[in-house]
């Protein structure tokens, strides 16, 4: 899909650049990036540090402007700061004096929400994520991996059609790491919402999603779109253990090798 805009897709980005400046330098983040998901889809985007990746999502959720291109948002053109996505970022940013319910429900009192609505819905949300138990949990109560979890909830509370995700599970230990990884796929499998992660990691990328976009070093453009051929239900450790996932992953490795001279 990449690189032909379909009229049905949730978000398309089409040849934007994105150029930054200064008294003393004009510095481009993002060159010539054409892009398009579909409703529903889940798709990873993977490449150097630096390369401009957290930049996309900013362009899609309209806290940034392409300096070239466009970007449309469910038919809709980005011209500002949209109120109808789902954002998760690498830090949970709780509020520690509200409990686990609490912080998720600052997402229905700063939009108007209907209370009782967003009470069950966060009620669903919270079971759906295995918080249950832990409504009323300080956020210094709740592990990382917990805290990402509120933060989960929090985002889809208003139950966004697109869900951006930059590095959430980044500062997690290996092990809780893979945990969300699985509740991650469940929800997205639940709910439907198209999703947009940005990672580091490899074998994240490609467990979860269904296509992988590569960046190149910046200025950023797109290396290859990798289809992930994996069945719809994946079981961690299964599909770990698959051909097509290490096929994938060692492929991908080696397109960041050529791109950042290493592994």
């Amino acid at each position: 899909m990449t690189g032909t805009l379909n009229a049905t897709a949730a978000v398309e980005i089409d040849n934007v650049a994105v150029r930054f400046h200064s008294k003393r330098t004009e510095v481009t983040a993002i060159e010539q990036v054409s892009l398009d998901v579909a409703p529903g889809e889940f798709v990873s985007i993977v490449g150097p540090s630096g390369c401009g990746k957290s930049t996309l999502l900013k362009l899609v959720s309209g806290l940034l402007k392409p300096s070239a291109g466009s970007v449309t948002l469910l038919g809709e053109q980005v011209r500002g700061p949209r109120h109808d996505i789902g954002f998760v970022f690498q830090r949970a940013a709780l509020l520690e004096w509200r409990s686990a319910r609490k912080n998720i429900l600052l997402q229905a009192e700063m939009r108007g929400m209907n209370s009782a609505e967003a009470g069950k819905r966060a009620d669903e949300l919270i079971e759906m994520t295995g918080l249950s138990g832990f409504e009323n949990a300080l956020p210094h109560e709740l592990s990382g991996g917990m805290q990402q979890r509120v933060a989960l909830c929090r985002a889809l509370l208003h139950q966004p059609r697109v869900l951006l995700m930059d590095e959430p599970f980044g500062a997690l230990d290996a092990l809780t790491r893979e945990q969300m990884n699985v509740e991650l796929h469940r929800v997205w499998r639940e709910t439907g919402t198209t999703v947009l992660l940005v990672t580091h990691s490899i074998a994240e990328s490609v467990y979860l999603a269904n296509r992988v976009i590569v960046l190149t070093q910046r200025p950023a453009v797109v290396k290859e779109v990798i289809e992930v051929d994996l069945p719809d239900e994946r079981d961690y450790s299964a599909t770990m253990a698959r051909p097509e996932f290490a096929t994938a992953t060692a492929h991908i490795r080696d397109l960041l090798g050529a791109v950042t001279g290493h592994d």
